[in-house]
């Protein structure tokens, strides 16, 4: 009988070992996940985490504005969005993901960012660079509101060489022809912060 006693003893505490080790090792898998992910991870499961369709996300941007956006794709280092706030100008825009200051999320969006699981699509657009999509929109002819951390300017973009664009300045609600243009800017793809487009 006191050896019966003994070898379940054993076996409770070999059980509570292995269960130990196993929770050891799915708390480290764990930590290796989360150290795995991006911001762009983390905003890209926040745009998927109402089955109603994208969810809105605030943001900081480099200089301090805060935007809430609807992520609508992502890029490689590029997110395109709606703008949600009424009066904030232009309904789209592209956000580097590089001049993101902060994610602002609201409490029940921090669970969902972290469900992300760090896989990598095989979709093109998500290999596409910023540069790839600025020369969709100057084959468009697109006018553009440009925001550098130097200010806000307005224009169609003429071109887009590897590491900078030039801007036609115009005024808002003019097309981009010769007699309207007040001069170019030649701007650094860098410095974007914000471009924002109807």
């Amino acid at each position: 009988m006191r050896w019966d006693l003994l070898f379940d003893d054993l076996e409770s505490q070999l059980d509570q070992e292995q269960r130990d080790e196993e929770r050891a090792l799915a708390l480290e898998e764990e930590r290796l996940r989360l150290a795995r992910l991006t911001l762009r991870d983390r905003l890209t499961a926040l745009s998927r985490a109402d089955d109603g369709g994208p969810i809105a996300v605030r943001v900081e941007l480099q200089g301090g504005t805060e935007f809430e956006l609807r992520p609508l794709a992502f890029g490689r280092d590029w997110m395109s969005a709606s703008v949600v706030e009424s009066g904030r100008g232009p309904g789209q825009c592209l956000v580097p993901l590089g001049v993101i200051a902060a994610v602002l999320p609201s409490r029940s969006q921090v669970a969902p960012s972290l469900d992300a699981g760090g896989e990598r699509s095989s979709r093109l657009s998500e290999r596409i660079g910023l540069p790839f999509v600025l020369r969709d929109l100057c084959r468009r002819r697109t006018p553009v509101h440009l925001t550098t951390p130097d200010g806000r300017v307005h224009g169609t973009i003429d071109r887009v060489a590897r590491d900078h664009l030039d801007l036609a300045l115009h005024e808002p609600g003019t097309a981009r022809r010769d007699r309207e243009v007040r001069g170019i800017r030649i701007v650094p793809i860098a410095r974007i912060v914000l471009v924002a487009f109807d």
